[in-house]
C-alpha cells in the first residue's frame, strides 16, 4: 500500500473491467485478472495518479462478492505503491458498504468511493448515517454524488454536513451542475473531484482538484496532460486539447458509458471487450457514433503530438 494520504486529487481512473469467455461464469464471462492488472499498470505508467476499482464503470453490481473483493486485491497489487487505489464500496445499506470498506482497508486500498444507499431514495438523516458508518472504518472517504442513477442528490448543503464527518475528505461531483463547485467551497472545506468527463474543463476552472475519470481508460497520457495544463493555469492550451476529446467524452454521461469506453479502448489497442448482463452491446447507431468520435479524437491527438514535437 502507498503512504496513507487524505489527498485524493489528480487523475484517478474508474477502471473498466476485462472479461474472458467462461461458460461456467456469470453471464458466460469470467474476470480476467491478468488483463486487469496489466491495464492498471499501463494507466500508472501513463501518468495517472491512481485507479478506482469497483465503480459503475467497473460493473461492480454484476460481480459476485468474491470477484468484487479480488478486483480490489488485483488493483492494489498492480499499482504496487506507485499511486493510490480508491475502492468503490457502493451498496444498498450502510452495513454492506461498511463491510466493503473494511475489506478494502484489509486488502490495502488507500481510500473508498461511496454512493448514498443504492436502490433506495434515502432521507437526509439516513444519508448522514450511511456515510458515518462507512467513514468509521478509518479510510479516507470520497462521497459520490450521482443523482441521475441514485435519485439522491448530495446538494452543497448536504455535502457540507457530510464534510463534518471524520475521514470524509472529497466529493466526486456528477450532478452535471457546474455551479456546485463554488457553492461547495463556500460552505465547507472538502475537495471537489470532477466526476463527469464532459464537464472536466469547467469544473477544473472552478476549482476542482481531481478527476475521477472514465475515458482515461483509453486516453490516459492525454487526459493527464489536459488536467495538468488546467491546474497550472494554462487554460487556453487545456481548452484546445480538451475540445477535440469532449465529443467522445460525452458518452461518460450516457447510459451506455461502459460499452462506449470499452469500445474506445479496443480502438486504441487496449482490451475493452464485452460487458456482463444486463449491459449488452451498443446498437449499430451508437457504435458508429462512438467509432467516429474516437477516430476524430485520435486524429486530433496525433496532430497535437506532431505540433508539440516540432
Amino acid at each position: 500500500m502507498s503512504t496513507p494520504t487524505t489527498d485524493l486529487g489528480g487523475v484517478v481512473v474508474a477502471t473498466a473491467l476485462p472479461y474472458r469467455p467462461d461458460p461456467a461464469a456469470p453471464g458466460g464471462l469470467a474476470v480476467d485478472h491478468d488483463a486487469y492488472a496489466a491495464h492498471c499498470d499501463w494507466l500508472i505508467e501513463n501518468g495517472c495518479r491512481g485507479v478506482g476499482p469497483n465503480g459503475s464503470l467497473g460493473e461492480y453490481s454484476s460481480l459476485t462478492d468474491d470477484e468484487r473483493r479480488r478486483v480490489v486485491q488485483t488493483a492494489v497489487s498492480a499499482v504496487a505503491g506507485r499511486g493510490i487505489v480508491i475502492a468503490g464500496v457502493h451498496a444498498p445499506g450502510s452495513h454492506l458498504a461498511r463491510r466493503w470498506a473494511e475489506l478494502a482497508a484489509e486488502d490495502g486500498a488507500d481510500a473508498v468511493l461511496c454512493l448514498p444507499p443504492t436502490m433506495y431514495r434515502a432521507s437526509r438523516s439516513q444519508i448522514v448515517a450511511h456515510y458515518t458508518e462507512v467513514a468509521s472504518v478509518g479510510l479516507p472517504v470520497m462521497l459520490y454524488n450521482n443523482p441521475i442513477d441514485t435519485k439522491v442528490d448530495l446538494t452543497p448543503d448536504v455535502v457540507a454536513e457530510l464534510a463534518a464527518i471524520d475521514n470524509v475528505v472529497a466529493v466526486k461531483e456528477f450532478s452535471g451542475d457546474v455551479r456546485r463547485a463554488f457553492e461547495i467551497a463556500e460552505r465547507c472545506d472538502i475537495d471537489v473531484i470532477a466526476g463527469a468527463d464532459d464537464l472536466l474543463f469547467e469544473l477544473l476552472v472552478d476549482g476542482a482538484v481531481g478527476w475521477f475519470a472514465g475515458f482515461p481508460n483509453a486516453f490516459p497520457a492525454e487526459s493527464v496532460e489536459i488536467y495538468e495544463l488546467a491546474r497550472s493555469g494554462r487554460i487556453d492550451e487545456a481548452r484546445a486539447l480538451y475540445r477535440h476529446l469532449v465529443p467522445v467524452f460525452r458518452w461518460d454521461s450516457r447510459t451506455e458509458f461502459v460499452q462506449a469506453i470499452k469500445l474506445s479502448m479496443d480502438m486504441v489497442g487496449r482490451y475493452g471487450g464485452p460487458c456482463r448482463p444486463p449491459r449488452g452491446p451498443l446498437t449499430a447507431e451508437h457504435e458508429a457514433l462512438v467509432r467516429a468520435q474516437t477516430e476524430h479524437a485520435l486524429a486530433a491527438l496525433a496532430e497535437h503530438k506532431s505540433r508539440t514535437a516540432a
